[in-house]
């Protein structure tokens, strides 16, 4: 399996709001960077269709590791919590409604054709793809703003 690293982040003016998503793809010497963004949407939504697009970019079944600022993301995969909300029909434990299952479960669609790791760094803290991921998601946001 190929190694890919994926960084990714999301941005949004208001929440909800106009919102973009960057992520940087890079297995060896290539590096790919993919935007886009959305007129309404919030932060959450874009932190996920940025893992999302960036997954969907492979061509193939690859090794993963993503590295985000996102809390939310991060924590859903790698505590289980996401395959839980599914399993219980997208309610959390606390009984109300798991946000944004339409993305979860388009993610968690990809997390079972790749093997992936997430690693979670400190938003706005000097990490350099991070910082880029953040340009992208930004400038794609403010293309929505009136």
């Amino acid at each position: 399996m190929k190694k890919i690293e994926i960084f990714t982040d999301g941005a949004c003016s208001g929440n909800p709001g106009p919102g973009g998503f960057g992520a940087i793809l890079r297995y060896n010497e290539h590096i790919k960077e993919i935007s886009g963004g959305e007129a309404e949407t919030t932060n959450n939504r874009m932190e996920l269709r940025g893992v999302i697009e960036a997954l969907k970019a492979l061509k193939e079944p690859c090794e993963v590791t993503v590295t985000s600022d996102s809390k939310y993301v991060c924590d859903a995969v790698t505590k289980g919590w996401a395959r839980s909300w599914k399993a219980h029909n997208w309610i959390k434990s606390d009984k109300k409604k798991a946000l944004n299952s339409d993305l979860w479960e388009e993610l968690l669609n990809l997390l079972d054709k790749h093997k992936v790791k997430f690693v979670w760094v400190k938003g706005h803290a000097g990490h350099p793809e991070n910082e880029r991921c953040d340009e992208l998601a930004v400038a794609e946001a403010a293309k929505f703003k009136k």
